[in-house]
């Protein structure tokens, strides 16, 4: 085993926390919080219990929500408009990554499956991805940032519910539900009544 190529590995993916997510341009917004690492943890959350729920190899979901994005730590975030632009060689730069590390097989061999979104594990890792979108994007509405308001509701007219982008690329129905409750319940909800003023 080459310990000096798994350790830089560990110091390579490590770098993405210090990668801006890069919708934070569009959304006219800056937070020091929001970067790659931070979205991929709670996308790994997300992406564990859709899978339970939908009885479907968790393990394997939890693995692809992982390596989903690790490629931007060498291209860089691109928004949905450097995308029209700007071409990110990712396959290169995932086997670059992993094929330097000892026992990556499994790992290659899934970013893969994550990549051409056939089989239902790697649908489910992609609705995990557009989720913490809309959590996100929630989050900031709650800050007042007007454009995440618009983004969520899929239309720059004061309507009643659309599907946002993010819901029209959805996969399965549970992500759909999942991003209804999200929009209608406030990021501040998990602390209500969990707040005292005073000490046990």
């Amino acid at each position: 085993m080459d310990i000096k190529k798994l350790v830089c590995f560990f110091y390579e993916i490590g770098n993405l926390r210090k990668v801006p997510r890069a919708h934070q341009q569009t959304l006219l917004s800056q937070d020091l919080s929001d970067n790659i690492a931070s979205h991929s943890f709670r996308t790994a959350f997300i992406g564990y219990f859709l899978a339970k729920i939908l009885n479907v190899d968790a393990d394997k979901v939890l693995k692809m929500c992982l390596l989903h994005d690790i490629e931007e730590v060498r291209s860089g975030d691109q928004n949905w408009v450097h995308k029209r632009y700007v071409k990110v060689f990712e396959e290169e730069i995932i086997k670059e990554q992993l094929g330097r590390v000892p026992n990556s097989k499994e790992l290659l061999e899934i970013s893969k499956e994550y990549r051409e979104r056939k089989t239902l594990e790697a649908k489910i890792a992609k609705d995990a991805d557009l989720l913490d979108e809309i959590f996100i994007l929630k989050e900031y509405e709650l800050q007042g940032n007007r454009e995440a308001s618009n983004w969520l509701k899929g239309s720059w007219k004061e309507e009643v519910y659309q599907e946002s982008q993010q819901e029209k690329k959805m996969f399965t129905k549970l992500a759909k539900q999942i991003a209804k409750e999200a929009k209608k319940q406030k990021p501040s909800i998990w602390w209500k009544g969990l707040w005292t003023s005073k000490r046990r």
